[in-house]
């Protein structure tokens, strides 16, 4: 994974992937993974998604993982939150009440560091990764979350006429990334407004996973 290539995005303001709202899909469709109020969700590759305030603003614990420490750092800023920062391995962990964002490489992060976690929410990081990183990844995720229920939020266009990411993941890979350890199913497809980058027509697909 070319860590250095989503510190630059940072770095220079680069990061139109950042919805400036909570996503839609996410507000439709997160009761499906039917789990209760207080739950822990975890967010790999979270970034400083608004997506974070509305789990909290609605009564969920969150945890999280991202490379970049500068979003880190502008999460807490727009949260509000004084974060209490200690070294947990090779990661840093941000914590306040009621999250904890571990920054760094996701695959540094274990199970028994991250705790237990009873639904993912990946909207930013199936999608984010380059091909040959993202079965390692979905098997990770997997292991370390002890394969809680996810919704999966995932793009499906021509490839040739836009560069990732984020990626082009059609049905096909989200059953050979998850088939073996959950029952998918497809909650919504819909056409993204006026294309990925007004480069390609897209659909964006959520995706409720259960073991």
């Amino acid at each position: 994974m070319d860590t250095e290539f989503w510190h630059h995005k940072w770095r220079e303001g680069d990061i139109a992937f950042h919805e400036g709202a909570p996503n839609t899909l996410l507000q439709a469709h997160f009761q499906r993974l039917d789990i209760a109020g207080g739950s822990r969700v975890f967010l790999p590759l979270c970034g400083k998604t608004r997506d974070i305030a509305w789990l909290l603003e609605h009564g969920y614990r969150v945890a999280g993982a991202e490379l970049s420490e500068l979003a880190i750092r502008q999460l807490f800023d727009e949260l509000g939150l004084e974060p209490r920062i200690d070294q947990t391995g090779n990661l840093t962990r941000y914590s306040a009440d009621n999250i904890d964002i571990f920054v760094g490489d996701i695959f540094d992060l274990r199970r028994d560091t991250l705790g237990p976690v009873q639904a993912v929410y990946d909207r930013a990081a199936l999608v984010a990764l380059p091909a040959d990183i993202r079965r390692r990844y979905s098997a990770h995720l997997v292991e370390i979350t002890d394969a809680a229920p996810q919704l999966l939020i995932t793009f499906d266009y021509d490839q040739s006429q836009m560069d990732g990411p984020p990626f082009s993941i059609d049905r096909a890979e989200v059953s050979r990334h998850y088939g073996a350890a959950y029952r998918m199913t497809e909650l919504a497809r819909q056409p993204v407004p006026g294309g990925l980058k007004g480069k390609a027509a897209a659909m964006e697909s959520a995706w409720l996973l259960r073991a």
